[in-house]
């Protein structure tokens, strides 16, 4: 159980009587004032992980900057925290900047992502001032162009390209960098696509005119280069060697149109752990490993440093959040296993079912106790695949006790639904003595919001 307590957030302990306390706030009694489901965030924990991102970037002599990935959670006072920061947001819609606009947060910080953008991400996009386009394909870089065009607005864009790298995930649904992912340009057609944008006449008619055929004044200023590779995994290597890529793609449109490469994104996607036992969260030696890796690979070739943008999302949030649960019924399946049936689950956690995500857990309320049974943890939907946990050491768990489930800060609210008409859970953040409600749980009546009868 102490094993368990290294995946909460920082300054998380129990006292004398085996109760969880984050920040001297015992864990029921913010499940008796806030109600169950809840998501705590501890903001001290968040604090410290972007030091950390922070304190790796000082290493690199160029510029840096620090970006996070929306998607991970975005709560109108996630972004409020971020903006007080100084970090920027990847937003990947126009409702994502629309709530990191209502949060404060700056739109010329903000990518802006996606591999199907359609006309209103990217016209609200324009008109808040977004201050980079990461373009996946060539209809988005036509639309783009033309809505740019009619505002008479330049605007700088990224290429995202895949480099047709792996990285080892926790599912293949998480890997992004393959040559059959659906997201970004493959390497060849992204120096296609450049070559294009920066050429001073475009050609029409000749053998060596390409296909994309954009527009002889194009507002679109091609600034940098993106790419990522997928998300929660451990090893830089394979990083390392998109970028050498991106910078060989760089070095060929130097020599061609006396281009400068000015960003490098290598997005983020750097793991967590989810379990005891499983590799610590990597933010220094990722960094200054990509660090190196970029100085070096410049230096061989001549080329000015970029400024390094990184995107990390999970790495940042993941394990500030707790999501608390009130126990209900148990089933025990002699010589099968035994069911401890909890109030939430695929509603406000879904990565179980989409893709087999694993996590652990403790009771709230008896944390010293031993650990005397092995369970499944299943919630209450609609769903066979809705067990949240398929195996953890609890002891003997009851109705009305206080299942904590750490590392739940990243990919469960984000993701979540009202599937089975489940009401979303209630945020609170926790910063120092002081209890926020930042998100309140929703209520029958919001269900029916956007209905109409007449």
């Amino acid at each position: 159980m102490l094993n368990k307590l290294s995946l909460f957030p920082h300054n998380t302990i129990l006292d004398s009587e085996g109760h969880l306390i984050l920040h001297n706030h015992r864990a029921v009694d913010l499940a008796d004032q806030f109600g169950t489901p809840l998501y705590m965030y501890d903001v001290e924990t968040i604090r410290a992980n972007i030091r950390r991102y922070r304190q790796a970037l000082a290493t690199y002599p160029g510029p840096s900057r620090l970006t996070y990935a929306s998607k991970a959670y975005l709560s109108v006072a996630l972004a409020r925290l971020m903006a007080a920061e100084r970090v920027g947001l990847d937003v990947a819609s126009a409702g994502e900047l629309f709530i990191a606009r209502q949060g404060g947060a700056d739109p010329a910080q903000m990518h802006m992502h996606g591999n199907n953008k359609s006309r209103l991400d990217l016209s609200e996009a324009l008109q808040a001032g977004v201050g980079r386009m990461v373009v996946d394909n060539a209809t988005e870089l036509h639309l783009l162009a033309s809505l740019a065009a009619e505002r008479q607005q330049p605007i700088n864009i990224w290429l995202r390209v895949t480099p047709d790298i792996t990285v080892e995930t926790h599912h293949r649904y998480t890997v992004t960098g393959t040559a059959d992912s659906k997201f970004g340009f493959p390497l060849q057609e992204a120096e296609v696509v450049a070559g294009e944008l920066l050429a001073e006449t475009r050609t029409r008619g000749r053998e060596d005119a390409t296909l994309f055929h954009l527009p002889a004044s194009s507002p679109l200023r091609l600034t940098g280069l993106h790419l990522h590779l997928g998300s929660h995994f451990h090893d830089v290597e394979p990083v390392a060697e998109g970028v050498e890529r991106l910078l060989d793609v760089a070095v060929r449109l130097r020599e061609r149109y006396g281009w400068t490469l000015a960003e490098l994104c290598p997005g983020g996607g750097w793991g967590v752990p989810y379990h005891p036992g499983d590799p610590p969260m990597p933010i220094e030696p990722f960094a200054k490993s990509l660090v190196a890796a970029i100085v070096e690979g410049c230096r061989r070739r001549n080329l000015p440093l970029p400024e390094l943008v990184l995107e990390p999302g999970r790495s940042l949030v993941a394990q500030a959040g707790v999501a608390l649960y009130t126990v209900g019924g148990r089933k025990v399946i002699p010589g099968v296993r035994t069911y401890v049936s909890i109030d939430g689950g695929l509603a406000d956690n879904p990565r179980p079912a989409l893709y087999q995500a694993k996590y652990t857990a403790l009771l709230a309320n008896r944390a010293g106790e031993a650990e005397t049974e092995t369970v499944a943890i299943a919630g209450p939907f609609c769903e066979s695949g809705d067990v949240l946990i398929q195996a953890v050491d609890l002891p003997l768990a009851a109705p009305g006790d206080i299942l904590a489930v750490p590392v739940a800060g990243a990919y469960q609210l984000s993701m979540g639904s009202n599937y089975n008409a489940a009401l979303r859970p209630a945020v609170v953040f926790i910063e120092g003595e002081e209890v926020r409600l930042v998100q309140r749980r929703e209520t029958f009546e919001d269900l029916v919001m956007r209905d109409r009868v007449d």
